[in-house]
C-alpha cells in the first residue's frame, strides 16, 4: 500500500507519526510511506527581488527542518520513506499531490478544532477534505 504522511513538524505530526508507528497491525514495514511537506510561497512581489537559486536554497532548507526528523524516525521504525516538499498552499498541495501520486491512504494529524474553529481558521484539514478522494485518516 502506498501511504501518504503530510507532515509540518508540529506536535500533531509527532502524534500522527506515533500513531502510526504504534498500529504495526495496520501499517507497519510492509508499506510504502511517502512523507510530505509544504513550504509556504515567498509572497511573489517579494521573490521578484531574489535570485531564483536563492529562493530554492531557501525553499529547500525551510523543507529540510520538517523532513530530517521524519526520515530518522523512519529509520529507527524500519519504514520504507521518500520524501518530498512542494512549494503552495499546504491544502491544495497535499491534496493535489496525494491524487497525482495515487496513493492508498493519508494519515494526517490535526489540531482537532471544533466544526466552527476550523471555518473560522481555515483548517489545512478542511481543505484537504474538501477537495480530496484519496481515503484519510485523521489523527487528533
Amino acid at each position: 500500500m502506498k501511504i501518504l504522511l503530510p507532515v509540518d513538524g508540529s506536535t500533531y505530526t509527532k502524534r500522527m507519526l506515533g500513531f502510526v508507528a504504534a498500529h504495526d497491525e495496520m501499517f507497519g514495514t510492509s508499506h510504502d510511506y511517502t512523507a510530505l511537506t509544504v513550504v509556504p510561497a515567498v509572497p511573489p512581489h517579494a521573490a521578484g527581488f531574489l535570485d531564483k537559486g536563492l529562493l530554492d536554497s531557501y525553499y529547500q532548507e525551510e523543507a529540510e527542518k520538517v523532513l530530517s526528523p521524519v526520515r530518522q524516525f523512519a529509520v529507527q521504525t524500519g519504514w520504507r520513506l521518500e520524501t518530498r516538499y512542494a512549494v503552495g498552499h499546504a491544502g491544495d498541495v497535499v491534496a493535489e499531490l496525494a491524487q497525482e501520486g495515487r496513493y492508498d491512504l493519508m494519515v494526517m494529524g490535526t489540531h482537532g478544532h471544533s466544526a466552527l474553529g476550523s471555518v473560522v481558521l481555515g483548517s489545512v484539514t478542511t481543505r484537504v477534505i474538501a477537495s480530496c478522494k484519496v481515503p484519510l485518516l485523521l489523527v487528533r
